[in-house]
């Protein structure tokens, strides 16, 4: 017969499930800090040796590392989906920005569609506190703030989604854009008009979410990474313009002497 004796589970592979869980679902965070031992080890019930032996597991899959005099760390490789060489060619090639833009314009328009039906309240909760966030930055004369919170915005619809390929992916692309690998985010956010659209496409998105409209989300987000993919090719141009100018500025000084 094919039946075998049912075997009671280790506290230590407990541990491990639930931590492995933690971080494919994206609530754990690569370079994040876990707890210390002893809170850990009361926060999930279990004996300091069956955490031991749960984070040797997960030590030796590469999921955690350790760091000397400081603790316990989810892997920093879990964020990292390009390799260097591949990183630098896109900072060196324009056109990645354009395949950028349009590879998030289509990922995230079906990341909002997933939200609108799927996204529990409490992910949707999220999504609106950070609108909220981004209005009260809006206000101020320093973009940075604003800059930052609108890739938390995005990321936020994306885990909204449940889809955990997809939340890694993104994630992987967002720490690319955070390192100006793509483009300069404050950037986008320096001219005031430019920010004032930016926070209308960024609440016609929270709304439609909110009123779990599925084809409304995908819309907004559609026609807001297409208007950032048209400022950032008109920056583009204007700085090659701009290049041109400056010379012609030198080469007529350059007559006169």
């Amino acid at each position: 017969m094919a039946f075998r004796k049912i075997e009671q589970e280790k506290l230590a592979e407990m541990v491990v499930r639930q931590i492995e869980d933690l971080i494919l679902q994206g609530v754990l965070r690569p370079g994040e800090r876990l707890p210390s031992e002893r809170e850990l080890s009361e926060r999930l019930g279990v004996s300091r040796p069956s955490l031991r032996e749960a984070v040797a597991t997960l030590h030796n899959s590469g999921l955690l590392t350790s760091r000397a005099g400081s603790g316990i760390y989810v892997a920093e490789v879990l964020g990292s989906a390009f390799s260097p060489a591949l990183v630098d060619l896109f900072k060196s090639h324009p056109r990645a920005v354009d395949d950028y833009i349009t590879f998030r314009r289509d990922l995230e328009g079906l990341a909002a569609v997933r939200a609108a039906r799927l996204g529990s309240d409490t992910d949707l909760a999220v999504v609106n506190a950070i609108f909220e966030k981004m209005q009260t930055a809006h206000r101020k004369r320093d973009p940075s703030d604003e800059a930052k919170l609108d890739a938390q915005f995005h990321l936020a619809i994306v885990e909204a989604s449940h889809n955990v390929i997809m939340l890694h992916m993104m994630r992987s692309m967002f720490d690319l854009l955070a390192d100006g690998v793509f483009y300069n985010r404050q950037i986008m956010f320096r001219q005031r008009t430019t920010r004032d659209t930016l926070l209308d496409q960024h609440g016609l998105i929270n709304t439609a979410l909110q009123a779990r409209d599925p084809k409304a989300a995908q819309s907004a987000v559609e026609t807001h990474l297409d208007y950032v993919r048209q400022c950032l090719t008109d920056q583009r141009r204007a700085d090659a313009n701009e290049m041109v100018a400056r010379q012609r500025l030198e080469h007529e000084q350059d007559r006169r002497l």
